[in-house]
């Protein structure tokens, strides 16, 4: 019985089944579909990422980089001065 149906050519069959026809059949719309969905996946969360940020150069980088180094640096050094005078 279930060769008949195979020979039918019924095109029934579940999710998975009919995600290996759109993914092996080749098809151009099938095709431009995944890559479509492809670009939706990753273009929008790319999009969503640096929607409000303006693109910086590496100084820019380096200089705020440089920034907070120097100021968590100096909060460690007063923190470290006053537990040392507090135990001493």
């Amino acid at each position: 019985m279930s060769c008949d149906a195979k020979k039918s050519g019924n095109r029934g069959g579940g999710f998975r089944s009919k995600m290996e026809y759109y993914l092996y059949s080749g098809q151009k719309k099938h095709v431009f579909a995944g890559i479509a969905i492809f670009g939706a996946v990753f273009g929008v969360p790319w999009y969503l990422m640096t929607r409000g940020s303006k693109q910086q150069s590496h100084q820019d980088y380096m200089e705020r980089a440089d920034k907070a180094r120097s100021a968590r640096l100096s909060t460690a050094k007063r923190t470290a001065v006053r537990s040392y005078q507090t135990v001493f």
